[in-house]
């Protein structure tokens, strides 16, 4: 909600969220501004503190919901309560 966190990766079947969609957090609620498939190459040190994370085995003990193998990188943006 301090705005540090500005993205996630989820290890999904397929997207459970969509551009655009508004997601309750807190007071208020982010929105999903793009969402891409990626590996889990592509996951660096850098993206994992991007994502609110130490590091890359942190991220990946979260990411993977179920039985999906697809890997992908959601950003956003929070909005405050009133906006």
């Amino acid at each position: 909600m301090r705005g540090e966190v500005t993205c996630s990766v989820r290890i999904w079947r397929g997207p459970h969220v969509k551009v655009g969609g508004r997601y309750k957090l807190g007071d208020g609620f982010i929105e999903v501004t793009s969402i891409r498939q990626i590996t889990i190459a592509d996951i660096t040190p850098a993206l994992a503190k991007r994502s609110g994370f130490s590091g890359v085995i942190d991220l990946l003990k979260v990411a993977k919901h179920g039985p999906g193998e697809n890997v992908y990188l959601i950003d956003f943006k929070y909005y405050g309560q009133g906006i």
